[in-house]
């Protein structure tokens, strides 16, 4: 019995020992690969968005679903401060204007590239001359139009020298369609594809696979520290309501841009943070003004007349506000005065003024979507208010890239779009949209009016920001009395991001910034 029962005893000991072994390494292990685990999965994160990226040049794009992916890569010269909406210095180190058409501008030192070639005024001087080439044909080359030449006395000044007087230099500056390439890279590729190599900024191409999703890294050399999160997706996801249900269950992190419709699920998933920001984007429907009957004054006025917009912003669920002018309350040169312009709904009035146009029994036309989700829902809307005053709209709908380039090359008659304007200056809006010059490039409504390009420029030239806040205000004005958009509504931006993704930077103009991002 004694024999037995040490023998018993033994075996008790041996198992235990085993047992606290076999726990104590499965701990270790466990413990090392948790935090492993825990860190990569923590720092990776996923944006999903129903429309891809155009490009990833700055210097060959012009859309925001590009320009998230830009604003990580790359970065420009100067930059707006999103709380306080002052311009300052980014690569640049300072500047000065030694007169009205000079501008002398340091930039910082020790700053590489994500392939470790050296940031210096050459960059700025390649990437700024490739924009202003008209071979380039870049759909931002507005914004360095009054530049006549540039010189880099040494690696680290750039002197630009404009035609005239440019009162919104550093504001253009700030622009993501502005953002330095390296030369390097450039010459090497293809970098509206495959940009690697090609920013300064805190994350570096991986990957593009189009129609489903963008990759990008940290760069771990970045000059102002790495970034917290270790990876970037951007996920191209069709569907909105699929889009959203991927936030709700973890499977992406963030959105903007929520529909109304989506906008209460999201709010009250308690695993879900959702912010909301009076934003500066203007949503509008658009006319050819090459294409008749668009051309008429009256028929604009009718069709603007025709469109309860009132009642469209009612459908929003709070996401929308109106304003009757083409140039909102957010931005640099607005007027409360706007109010009173413009052609409230009237519907009687709508056919008066088809009538006296010489289309009493209206017309037919046709109005070209881009397959953006707020746009699908606003063109149904427009087309049965058009139909009741006797306009017969047919839709054209296609993917986003295709109607970018079919607004460029000026076969739309009415479509619908929108305009986020990067740096919040009123100018920003007009001189792209509605300067001759910028017909086949970003001026989709081929608008050409000796009168109205004189306007502009004094909004662009005008030094004197008073005045040059003034002269916006007359634009205003004039371009909403001439209904050269239907304004149907200005944007409330939203972001929703799963609670454990912090750090997020949301600016007005609905863009994001992820430098400082991280999970918990």
């Amino acid at each position: 019995m004694k024999r037995n029962l040490l023998y018993v005893l033994i075996l008790v000991l041996l198992l235990s020992f085993t047992m606290t072994a076999c726990s104590s390494g499965g701990q270790e292990t466990g413990q090392n690969a948790g935090k492993g685990d825990v860190k990569k999965t923590a720092q990776d994160v996923t944006y999903v968005s129903t429309t891809d990226a155009v490009g990833l040049s700055p210097i060959l794009t012009n859309d925001t679903a590009s320009s998230y992916a830009i604003s990580c890569i790359y970065e420009t010269l100067f930059e707006k401060d999103p709380k306080t909406g002052e311009i300052k210095p980014l690569l640049a180190e300072s500047y000065e204007s030694p007169d009205a058409n000079t501008w002398v501008i340091k930039l910082k030192h020790d700053i590489k590239f994500s392939d470790g070639t050296p940031f210096t005024s050459e960059a700025v001087k390649y990437t700024y001359e490739k924009i202003m080439d008209p071979k380039t044909a870049s759909p931002r080359a507005s914004l360095l139009k009054s530049v006549s030449s540039i010189e880099t006395p040494d690696d680290y000044t750039v002197i630009i020298h404009t035609k005239e007087p440019y009162g919104i230099m550093l504001t253009a500056m700030a622009h993501v369609n502005l953002s330095i390439v390296n030369p390097k890279a450039d010459k090497g590729g293809d970098i509206n594809r495959n940009p690697a190599g090609a920013g300064t900024g805190p994350f570096k191409f991986v990957e593009w696979v189009s129609g489903d999703h963008i990759t990008l890294e940290k760069n771990p050399d970045y000059w102002q520290g790495a970034a917290k999160l270790d990876k970037v997706t951007l996920k191209v996801v069709p569907e909105m309501s699929t889009a959203v249900s991927m936030v709700e269950t973890g499977e992406a992190d963030f959105l903007v841009s929520i529909p109304p419709e989506q906008l209460d699920r999201l709010k009250n998933n308690p695993d879900v943070e959702v912010t909301e920001i009076q934003g500066d984007p203007t949503r509008y429907l658009g006319f050819n003004f090459e294409k008749k009957p668009f051309d008429d004054l009256k028929v604009r006025q009718a069709i603007e007349y025709a469109i309860d917009r009132d009642a469209y912003i009612e459908t929003l669920n709070g996401l929308g506000y109106k304003s009757n002018g083409i140039i909102g309350p957010k931005l640099f040169g607005y007027n409360e005065e706007i109010e009173k312009h413009g052609y409230d709904y009237d519907k009687e009035k709508a056919k008066q003024l088809l009538a006296e146009a010489g289309y009493p029994n209206g017309f037919k036309t046709t109005l070209t979507v881009g397959n953006v989700d707020m746009y699908m829902k606003m063109a149904p809307f427009i087309q049965a208010q058009l139909k009741e005053v006797g306009i017969d709209v047919k839709l054209n709908v296609m993917d986003w890239a295709s109607f970018i380039a079919y607004g460029k090359e000026g076969k739309q008659e009415m479509y619908l779009n929108g305009w986020a304007n990067v740096t919040g200056d009123g100018e920003e809006l007009l001189y792209p949209q509605f300067y001759s010059s910028n017909i086949d490039a970003s001026n989709y409504s081929r608008y050409n009016k000796p009168d109205m390009d004189a306007l502009i420029m004094k909004t662009r030239t005008t030094v004197d920001q008073t005045q040059r806040n003034d002269f916006i205000r007359q634009a205003n004005i004039a371009f909403t009395d001439d209904v050269v958009w239907v304004p149907m509504f200005n944007d409330v931006v939203t972001l929703a991001h799963r609670k454990d993704l912090k750090g997020i930077v949301f600016e007005p103009n609905g863009e994001f910034r992820l430098n400082e991002a991280y999970k918990e």
